[in-house]
């Protein structure tokens, strides 16, 4: 049964409050369990909406779950997407303050910035290639606002897909000089080794990630636009860290982007 607008008003207020104050909260299929996906992205976009209210500009968008091993580590079925903010960016070399987050976990991912519009339905890899004008590295710092990081595929939508911030650096390279799927990514946590994987972790490429994303989202009456940042999806396992923690993860030919937990 679909939730009225007054319900999904008060549930987009509840997850971004929590984002906002960094506290946990149990997840809303708990109180809610026959809301739908629709419901689910209507929350997530009337945070967004309401973000955009207060000022905030949205400067891209994040595929989440993209992974057969995170699909089946969240016990979910299916990929979903998030929406990113102006302050949710950060860097090379910045610090980022863990008080801001509840249980932070790093990420690496490819991001693509496109140079025309890209619109579903029936989009596919091919467009994607030719829309994107560049990609470069990054890594995402997912932070559920569920309890002890468990969540459902509804529940984890509403909550704009676990996203709190990105960092990115490196170099950004045309797509056509690169081998997305077999592009190597090696993340360290204090000089030691903790991640490594490639590009086909993503749906098997990262533009996959995106022309789904397209497709996903003309089902609500939108596109992506040119110049937005999008990150792919997680190309390692997502690690926790810790106030003090020093991440750098190397992307081969795309350089490498290091940042600090403060």
């Amino acid at each position: 049964m679909a939730l009225d607008k007054s319900t999904i008003e008060k549930l987009a207020k509840h997850c971004e409050d929590a984002e906002l104050k960094a506290y946990e909260i149990t997840k809303i299929t708990d109180d809610y369990p026959d809301m739908t996906y629709e419901d689910a992205y209507d929350i997530q976009w009337t945070a967004r909406a309401a973000k955009e209210a207060r000022g905030h500009k949205i400067v891209g968008m994040k595929m989440g779950l993209t992974s057969q091993a995170k699909m089946k580590q969240m016990g979910v079925p299916n990929p979903c997407y998030g929406y990113l903010a102006d302050y949710f960016s950060f860097g090379d070399g910045a610090e980022i303050k863990i008080d801001e987050l509840i249980h932070p976990k790093v990420e690496a991912e490819i991001a693509f910035v496109l140079k025309n519009d890209l619109e579903g339905p029936g989009c596919h890899i091919g467009d994607v290639l030719a829309a994107t004008d560049f990609v470069m590295p990054a890594v995402e710092i997912i932070d559920s606002r569920y309890k002890d990081f468990k969540f459902d595929l509804k529940s984890v939508i509403a909550d704009n897909s676990s996203s709190s911030r990105y960092v990115t650096g490196g170099r950004m390279r045309d797509i056509k000089d690169l081998d997305l799927k077999t592009l190597g990514v090696v993340m360290e946590i204090n000089g030691e080794i903790v991640q490594l994987g490639a590009g086909a972790a993503v749906l098997g490429h990262p533009a996959t990630s995106i022309a789904m994303l397209a497709n996903m989202l003309s089902e609500r009456g939108e596109k992506l636009k040119a110049g937005e940042y999008i990150l792919s999806g997680a190309i390692t396992a997502a690690v926790s860290v810790k106030k003090g923690d020093n991440v750098t993860v190397k992307f081969q030919d795309l350089g490498s982007l290091s940042f600090r937990f403060v």
